[in-house]
């Protein structure tokens, strides 16, 4: 679940009707759906839409999810979704909707947690699991808008199976010059693996930060403990606290 704070101006607040169009299979417990809703809202990349599902019987359910597309993709916005098993949203995302159907959305909402591509770089965005995905709006949105922004990607993962974009990652990071992926696998990895296989910890971000000239604004999002003590290296490591942006996830996002 998405935990942005702060708001934009405009009409985000009224709850309306979008019509998933399509689905695609990340991983085996995470989704993208590509929604269409009535009224195409801009938005910044790092903001995120709450959603609400309504039963036959009138109860409701809502939860917020980051915004996987760039802004330059107008007209429809996908959300990417892991499945939680226990969870009152995800389970229907996954096993139950299907193209035409509608659902309910708002927003865009969000403010701190953004990045467009006026303000530069270097960028360096860490992630953990599932908060890879308002990180790849911002990857897409730099592509489209700011391709010479320098810019590294940290993202950790239990294993190379469970890496969301995986293709997509690995096609950027050798068409765009600028930008370098960098992945750890925490609990598996494959034959001949030569990336990082531990959690992140206060040596691998100095590795990290060696890629990048100058000092990066900073954009860290996972599950709490991760991005606390990633966020806590960062500043270890000379980031000062005000170029370090955090987001965290958590199981209220299923």
């Amino acid at each position: 679940m998405a935990l942005n704070t702060g708001t934009i101006a405009g009409n985000w607040a009224a709850w309306q009707a979008a019509e998933i169009v399509a689905a695609r299979v990340e991983t085996a417990q995470v989704k993208t759906l590509t929604l269409r809703p009535q009224t195409w809202r801009s938005f910044r990349a790092g903001q995120h839409l709450d959603v609400r599902l309504t039963a036959p019987d009138g109860y409701q359910a809502q939860r917020s999810y980051s915004i996987a597309s760039a802004p330059e993709q107008e007209g429809t916005l996908d959300l990417t979704i892991e499945l939680m098993a226990d969870g009152e949203v995800s389970p229907y995302f996954h096993e139950v909707a299907q193209a035409g159907d509608r659902i309910e959305v708002r927003g865009p909402i969000g403010g701190p947690f953004t990045w467009t591509a006026g303000q530069g770089g270097p960028l360096l965005l860490v992630a953990g699991g599932s908060g890879i995905v308002p990180l790849m709006a911002m990857l897409r949105h730099r592509a489209n808008a700011a391709p010479s922004a320098q810019a590294t990607l940290l993202y950790s993962s239990r294993g190379w199976d469970e890496v969301i974009y995986r293709e997509e990652l690995e096609r950027r990071a050798g068409d765009e010059p600028q930008l370098r992926v960098l992945h750890t696998l925490t609990r598996s990895q494959p034959a001949g693996w030569q990336g990082f296989s531990r959690r992140v910890d206060d040596a691998m971000l100095g590795e990290t930060l060696v890629t990048l000239a100058g000092v990066p604004l900073c954009y860290v999002c996972g599950p709490s403990p991760f991005v606390e003590a990633v966020a806590e290296g960062l500043v270890a490591q000379g980031v000062p606290p005000e170029r370090v942006r955090t987001e965290r996830f958590g199981p209220s996002g299923a």
